[in-house]
């Protein structure tokens, strides 16, 4: 065991509203783990790469000028798509079980995993412990913030309605804590003094063993401030966990009331604490992004912006290329900062977000255009020797003979030879020459060459050609015939009930057109009102006509759609032919240049099912009081449908940007959705279930989260809609160019191969053709280049 003393100087916590304390974990206790400054990006002098084994960790010693609440914000990198759990312990008590430090991209893109935990006056540990063999992150520091102390309210001293004092779950404040009765109605009542009238933070300290929510409405001084404030499962009776609202109290005497809404009664409650009042209030936007020719090289860029300003203060700075974030800028230092871990001869369309300690993110910064130098410039050798063997309906197995580099092969890809598209990639130092290609279509005919490429982004000659044919198998797509052309950015494509015609908006223009189910008759019924584009994924998305419309006595059509003030679900009427009227009926959506999510769909129980993104805010897809990050269930007026497992509009919860909703045969609800640097997801949605992000991307073992089916890396995917035809989910790939094909037994998924890989370029919307096997399904190829026609509607045959 490898232990490094660490001699810290006594350090007074920073009160709240100020930064965070930074400890760096190079100056911490290193159990089997060494301090090492190979990988770009990190504070200090280094980070901690620790060993691959169950049982590593990092200690840091952290002095808090008084007892509290500690936000702390553990900064990390995991180049691997492995997620890497370890237990946060303080004074030797595990807050945070397996706490999930999933794949960040790469080694030089740093994250940070935020959360809370008490401490105690003076001196404390916090101790990181690997809990797989796979080891923990490389770990850059720790950020430590202490709130200010404030009033503590034991709840066994409050006036009780219908609940009782115990003492049977440990880790409890005070002596003991209110069991409340299993009714809606039971309460528990605080007298509160305050020293001056003013705003102020309500902070519950609770726990819940169930799965099921518990919510409760806050009063103070008989006026209520939050109706129904979600208290969902802590996983075990002993699991304290911290809810926070904010509320104006008047100076001296207040009543602050905690009343259970539901027939479960409300949590097992142990204190409230009375403190200042919880920052909501994001940073301002950052200026625009410069990135001189002088400061790019061949894998970095350095980037100026103006800075933002925060009522409590910048903590970092996320940087974004389109939808996926590269880099973290600490602040301080903040701008300008060198992003590196980048490809040579690449073009990178850069935005900044601020972010403040209380994790609020701002509004996007305008966007730069950033193209990184070429590098060396000689190719890698052609790959020889190609061969194929084993073909069966989706897979081939191929091999080669190894490419020569004078600095290095990173990687094999092999591509059509008809199209050049790239099917299926093989990373390494060095990769392997043989792969077991298992996403190919069935019954095709496939001409496959491979090519070889080294860092710099030199692309090899390609290798000899194989040329094979896969056998047949079930619910195959055959080959598309265009539908109708002309289309800027086709978003969304609804089937009328009768199934004669469908609606289909575009996403920059507002526009609304009917097109007959044969093609014919394309025609512009309207325009959304009040829509707005962010310059990146918002704007009019999804479309979704009432189930029983028949253009007279139902003649409603639901529309999600940016405005000015987020992101909105409202309805029109369409008599056949034109839109008219609007109402919003869903608001308070938050919005942001990306992460927009849009689509709409009316279940098989005849609710409206909305997909909404977590507006680049991370943190608001695990807040179930906002709408963000989340699948809603609402009726046709808006309000949360009834059965909701919550009680509100949100019917799953924990995702980033879910932009595809299905159902299958049997009714069950299925979801694409989009990752951010690591994987993309395929999801069985189940009511009530935490789906992870931001905790988990992709797979992980945090407990309370529910893994995804199926992932994808990023640059084979990036779905958008998806849809279900004769025993399959077809879900549809803009950065990966292709349509998978995703075979299910049950809630299970048996396999996933893809076809027209590169041939259409980006795909968006697919829908199955009423009365059919088919599917229709439209490019987005106008995005971001200027040519507002370039799209196109397909209709495949599924046989």
């Amino acid at each position: 065991m490898v232990l490094v003393a660490w001699l810290l100087a006594a350090v007074t916590a920073a009160p709240a509203g100020a930064a965070p304390v930074r400890y760096e974990a190079e100056n911490a206790a290193i159990s089997q783990g060494v301090v090492e400054s190979n990988h770009a990006g990190y504070s200090g002098t280094g980070f901690v790469n620790g060993t691959n084994a169950t049982g590593s960790y990092v200690e840091w010693t952290v002095s808090a000028a008084s007892a509290g609440t500690a936000t702390l914000g553990v900064r990390y990198a995991n180049g691997t798509t492995v997620n890497r759990p370890m237990d946060v312990a303080v004074n030797g008590t595990v807050v945070s079980a397996a706490r999930a430090f999933g794949g960040t991209g790469a080694w030089t893109t740093w994250a940070t995993s935020t959360l809370t935990a008490p401490v105690n006056a003076g001196a404390n540990t916090i101790r990181l412990t690997a809990t797989s063999d796979a080891g923990g992150p490389n770990l850059d520091c720790l950020d430590v913030e202490v709130a200010a102390p404030g009033n503590d309210y034991q709840a066994e001293d409050a006036t009780i309605s219908q609940g009782v004092v115990e003492s049977n779950h440990a880790g409890f404040t005070g002596t003991g804590f209110v069991n409340y009765d299993n009714v809606a109605g039971s309460s528990v009542e605080f007298a509160v003094n305050a020293a001056s009238a003013g705003p102020a933070s309500l902070t519950f300290r609770y726990a819940n063993g169930t799965t099921t929510d518990r919510p409760m409405s806050v009063a103070v001084n008989g006026t209520t401030v939050v109706a129904s404030q979600s208290f969902p499962g802590t996983s075990a009776w002993t699991n304290w966990q911290e809810i926070s609202v904010n509320a104006t109290l008047r100076a001296g005497a207040n009543t602050v009331k905690a009343t259970s809404t539901t027939a479960t009664g409300g949590p097992n409650l142990d204190r409230l604490s009375v403190g200042a009042p919880v920052d909501t209030q994001p940073p301002t936007a950052p200026g625009q992004p410069v990135c001189a020719a002088a400061d790019i090289g061949e894998t970095t860029i350095k980037l100026s912006w103006p800075p933002s300003t925060d009522n409590a203060g910048v903590v970092a700075y996320d940087i974004y290329n389109l939808g996926q974030k590269i880099a973290e800028a600490p602040n301080p230092p903040g701008p300008p900062y060198t992003v590196t871990g980048l490809t040579a001869d690449t073009t990178y369309t850069i935005s900044v977000f601020a972010r403040d300690a209380a994790g609020n993110v701002s509004a996007s910064s305008p966007e730069a255009t950033c193209r990184t130098r070429p590098g060396e410039t000689q190719p890698p050798t052609a790959p020889t020797g190609l061969t194929s063997s084993n073909v069966g309906s989706t897979s081939v197995s191929l091999s080669w003979t190894a490419s020569t580099d004078n600095v290095g092969v990173t990687a094999y890809q092999i591509r059509s030879d008809d199209n050049n598209a790239v099917i299926d990639q093989v990373t390494g130092s060095p990769p392997a020459t043989s792969r077991n290609v298992t996403v190919l279509a069935c019954g095709t005919a496939y001409r496959l060459h491979v090519v070889a490429r080294d860092a710099a982004g030199n692309t090899s000659a390609k290798s000899n050609v194989v040329s094979f044919t896969t056998s047949g198998c079930g619910n195959t797509p055959g080959t598309p015939a265009q539908v109708s052309g002309g289309w800027d950015i086709p978003w969304d494509i609804a089937w009328s009930p009768d199934g004669s015609f469908a609606l289909v908006t575009e996403r920059d223009t507002f526009r609304v057109f009917r097109i007959n189910k044969d093609g014919s008759g394309k025609t512009q019924v309207g325009t959304v009102p009040n829509s707005q584009t962010t310059d990146g994924e918002g704007g009019l998305m999804g479309v979704a006509l009432s189930p029983t419309w028949n253009g007279t006595s139902d003649s409603e059509v639901f529309f999600m759609h940016t405005s000015s003030d987020g992101n909105r679900i409202a309805k029109m009427t369409f008599n056949g032919s034109a839109l008219s009227g609007y109402t919003a009926i869903v608001t308070g959506i938050r919005k942001n240049r990306y992460h927009n999510g849009g689509r709409i769909k009316f279940g098989p129980d005849g609710q409206l099912y909305a997909a909404t993104g977590d507006s680049q805010q991370g943190g608001l897809a695990q807040d179930r009081n906002s709408l963000n990050g989340k699948i809603l269930r609402v009726t046709k007026s808006g309000a949360a449908a009834p059965g909701n497992p919550f009680g509100t509009r949100i019917y799953s919860y924990g995702h980033r940007n879910p932009q595809g909703i299905t159902w299958d045969a049997a009714g069950r609800l299925w979801s694409s959705e989009l990752g951010n640097s690591s994987v993309d997801e395929l999801n069985l949605i189940e009511p009530g279930k935490n789906y992870g992000w931001p905790t988990c991307e992709g797979d992980c073992g945090t407990a309370g989260m529910t893994n995804p089916k199926r992932t994808w890396s990023v640059a084979s995917a990036s779905p958008s809609g998806i849809a279900y035809v004769n025993g399959a989910l077809f879900m549809a790939a803009l950065r990966g160019q292709r349509m998978w094909r995703i075979v299910l037994d049950g809630p299970n998924v048996v396999s996933a191969n893809s076809y027209w890989n590169g041939t259409y370029g980006r795909l968006r919307a697919v829908e199955k053709v009423p009365g059919a096997n088919a599917l229709w399904f439209g490019t987005t190829n106008s995005d971001n280049n200027g040519n507002g026609t370039a799209d196109r509607l397909f209709r495949s045959n599924v046989g």
